[in-house]
């Protein structure tokens, strides 16, 4: 199962990039941050104008987490770090970024499961004038009403990424775990040392597309908007006080908008009626068949193969419904 549509949009083509690439270095996630931070309407942008804010979206994250490559050194890393620590002024920044940074991701952004996804956001026009064309289709996704959801996306991608890393951990392995009052997830190091990666709604927004899991209405990760969403326990937390251990488990996590997570007519305490059910099975396959950071701990939780997670799905929403025998549906669908 292949998380592309039948029918790709440009929402999707983004995302793809974003939460399915395969990435040796966290500098896709730098160019994609860079990008939506761009304040220029001119279609080419010339390296040196996006290389103080690429490399200072990397040394950001450096500050945090020092592991943004898979091997072992990388001078333009280096820099970076210098950068940091105030032995490298902007001007020589710069340079080196042009030098070094954008080797290899201006080619690689693009693929996805070792194809190009169906719309490009910008063309290469190194050779001609060293820089890149941003493409029609990058702004008609600024104008998309996901467009505040995106840095969010990447970051959470990010944090997820560079933490398994650090933990010497294949980032499709890295075991997390989500804290109910935070809403943060979680990791803990081989010193039972836990670490904060990132928030649950970033992490988990990407791969609903930036709806309601229920109505799909359009929701928007930032507090604080009428449009914010909510962090759904599917099965109700309620059931955490009648032997259900793991209901916190990202598995059972979904966003969800405030009308239909506790409006009028909301879900509240009640179970979502089959067929999300079934839209709950494939959205934790989603991050399972994408080889996502979250792929191992989903597998942990609920079984290795399809049938194991079907059958474990389909007990939890049999005893679900011994305890709260009352189903739910939005009133309205979008």
């Amino acid at each position: 199962m292949s998380f592309r549509d039948q029918d790709p949009t440009l929402e999707t083509s983004w995302r793809s990039i974003i939460l399915l690439g395969r990435n040796v270095a966290s500098y896709k996630f730098a160019l994609a941050k860079t990008l939506l931070q761009l304040e220029t309407k001119n279609s080419l942008v010339l390296l040196e104008d996006i290389a103080v804010p690429f490399a200072e979206n990397i040394a950001e994250h450096l500050s945090i987490e020092r592991k943004q490559i898979t091997s072992s050194s990388s001078k333009f890393l280096d820099i970076c770090e210098k950068y940091n620590g105030g032995e490298v002024d902007q001007d020589t920044l710069r340079t080196e970024t042009v030098k070094l940074g954008f080797l290899n991701v201006i080619d690689a952004f693009h693929n996805v499961a070792n194809d190009d996804v169906p719309f490009r956001f910008f063309d290469d026009s190194r050779k001609d004038s060293n820089g890149i064309t941003i493409t029609d289709n990058f702004y008609r996704l600024l104008e998309s009403e996901q467009k505040d959801n995106f840095l969010f996306e990447v970051n959470a991608r990010w944090r997820l990424w560079e933490t398994a890393i650090s933990l010497k951990v294949n980032p499709a392995l890295l075991s997390i775990s989500n804290d109910y009052e935070s809403e943060l997830l979680f990791t803990v190091d081989k010193n039972l040392k836990r670490i904060d990666v990132t928030s649950s709604r970033d992490a988990l927004n990407g791969y609903q597309k930036g709806k309601c899991f229920y109505c799909k209405r359009s929701i928007l990760i930032e507090r604080g908007s009428e449009r914010s969403c909510d962090v759904d326990h599917f099965f109700p937390h309620q059931l955490k006080h009648h032997g259900f251990e793991d209901i916190n488990n990202i598995w059972n996590l979904v966003l969800s908008c405030q009308d239909c997570n506790r409006g009028h007519g909301g879900k509240f305490e009640k179970i979502p009626k089959i067929e999300y059910l079934t839209a709950l099975n494939k959205r934790n396959n989603f991050y399972i068949e994408s080889h996502h950071p979250l792929r191992e701990t989903i597998i942990k939780q609920t079984g290795i193969s399809p049938e194991i997670r079907h059958k474990f799905l389909q007990r939890y929403f049999d005893r679900a419904l011994e305890m709260v025998p009352v189903t739910w549906k939005p009133k309205e669908f979008y």
